[in-house]
C-alpha cells in the first residue's frame, strides 16, 4: 500500500468503508452483507454510496485489504452512485423496502448545498463581488429558486446580468470547475459546493431563479440579459411562469395545486389579481371555501405589492415542485409587475 493510500484510508468512516466493500462485490454479494446490518446501518452505508461518486482502486484495495479480501473489480474506479445504493437494497431487501430506505437517505450533497442556502445573501454577494461573472454563475445554478432570487437581488446589476446571462449557456458543470469555486469561496463564505455531473438545463434554471426574485430584479436582469443576446433572453422568458399562468393550468391542476397551498397564502397572491384568475381558482374549491377565500382576501386590506408578489413565488414553487413531480402539466410564460406601492 502506498503512503498515499494509507494517508487516505484511515479517514474513511466505518459505513464508508462497508459502501466501498458493498460496491466491490457488487449487488448479489453484496445485499448478503447488508441483510446482516440492523436498519440504522443499512441507512448509514446507503447515504456513504450515494455520496461516493467514484472510488480510486487503490482505495478499494487498501479496504479490501483491511478486510482480509480480495478485489474483484476490474474496473479502475469502483462506481457509487445512487443508482448503485438502490440496485444493492433492491436486491437485498426488494423493491418497496428500498424505496423507503433511499427516501430516508439524504442527496448527495443536499447538507452542504444547504449550509450555502443558509448563508445570507448579502453575505454571498460581498463574497462574490471580485469573482468573475462565471463563478457567479455556477453558484447560482447550485442554489434553490427561491436562495438564488434572493442572492440575485443582493449583487450589483451588472454582475447579476451577466451571470445570468452565462447561467442561461451552461449544461453541465465539471467537477473540477466545482473544486476551484469551493477552494475560491470557501474560506470567505465556509461553504462548500457538491460536485455533480448531471445535466444542468441553463435557461430553465435562470427561469425558476428570476420567477423567485422581486420583479424589479427580474425586469433589471432581463434587460441586462437581452442587452447582452437577445435570443439567450427569449429562450428565459419562454420557460418562465407568472402567478397569471394558473389560468392556462387545467381544472385537475388547480385542485392539485390547492391542496398544497395555505389558505392565506392564496388569499395574499390573489389580491390583484385579474378576475378570471380569481374565477378560474374558486370554479375550481367547493362553494363554501370560495366564499371563505372571498372573505379572507377581503380581510386582508391593502398588501404590499412586495408581499403579493413574495406570496406569488411560494405558489409558484408548489407549482414547480408538481411539476417535476409529473403530478400537474405547467405551461411556461412570462410577465410583469411589482414594487412596494400598496393592492387594495
Amino acid at each position: 500500500m502506498s503512503a498515499a493510500t494509507q494517508g487516505r484510508t484511515p479517514a474513511l468512516t466505518g459505513p464508508q468503508k462497508c459502501a466501498v466493500i458493498c460496491m466491490a462485490l457488487g449487488p448479489q454479494v453484496a445485499s448478503r452483507l447488508l441483510k446482516r446490518l440492523a436498519p440504522d446501518e443499512v441507512q448509514q452505508v446507503s447515504y456513504a454510496i450515494t455520496t461516493m461518486p467514484s472510488v480510486p482502486q487503490e482505495v478499494v484495495d487498501a479496504v479490501v485489504t483491511e478486510f482480509r479480501s480480495q478485489s474483484k473489480a476490474a474496473d479502475s474506479l469502483t462506481r457509487g452512485g445512487m443508482q448503485v445504493a438502490h440496485r444493492l437494497l433492491n436486491e437485498a431487501f426488494g423493491e418497496a423496502k428500498a424505496k423507503v430506505i433511499l427516501e430516508q437517505v439524504p442527496a448527495s450533497g443536499n447538507e452542504t448545498l444547504r449550509r450555502l442556502q443558509r448563508a445570507a445573501p448579502e453575505a454571498l454577494a460581498a463574497a462574490m463581488r471580485t469573482e468573475h461573472p462565471q463563478v457567479v454563475a455556477v453558484v447560482l445554478a447550485h442554489l434553490d429558486p427561491v436562495a438564488a432570487g434572493a442572492l440575485l437581488g443582493a449583487l450589483a446589476p451588472e454582475l447579476a446580468a451577466d451571470a445570468v446571462f452565462r447561467m442561461a449557456s451552461l449544461d453541465r458543470v465539471d467537477p473540477a470547475l466545482l473544486a476551484v469555486i469551493e477552494s475560491s469561496l470557501g474560506d470567505r463564505v465556509g461553504v462548500t459546493l457538491a460536485a455533480t455531473t448531471e445535466a444542468l438545463n441553463g435557461p430553465k434554471v435562470a427561469a425558476a431563479m428570476l420567477n423567485s426574485s422581486v420583479k424589479a430584479v427580474e425586469l433589471r436582469v432581463l434587460e441586462g440579459v437581452t442587452e447582452r443576446d437577445s435570443a439567450v433572453a427569449d429562450s428565459i422568458r419562454a420557460k418562465m411562469f407568472t402567478f397569471e399562468d394558473l389560468l392556462r393550468i387545467d381544472n385537475k391542476g388547480i385542485q392539485r395545486i390547492l391542496r398544497d397551498v395555505d389558505s392565506r397564502e392564496l388569499a395574499t397572491a390573489l389580491k390583484g389579481a385579474s378576475p378570471e384568475l380569481r374565477q378560474h381558482v374558486k370554479s375550481n374549491m367547493s362553494g363554501r371555501a370560495a366564499e371563505a377565500l372571498d372573505e379572507e382576501i377581503e380581510l386582508l386590506g391593502a398588501v404590499r405589492v412586495s408581499d403579493v408578489e413574495a406570496a406569488h413565488a411560494r405558489v409558484i414553487e408548489v407549482v414547480r415542485s408538481l411539476e417535476e413531480s409529473n403530478e400537474i402539466v405547467m405551461p411556461a410564460r412570462g410577465g410583469a409587475g411589482g414594487g412596494n406601492d400598496f393592492v387594495t
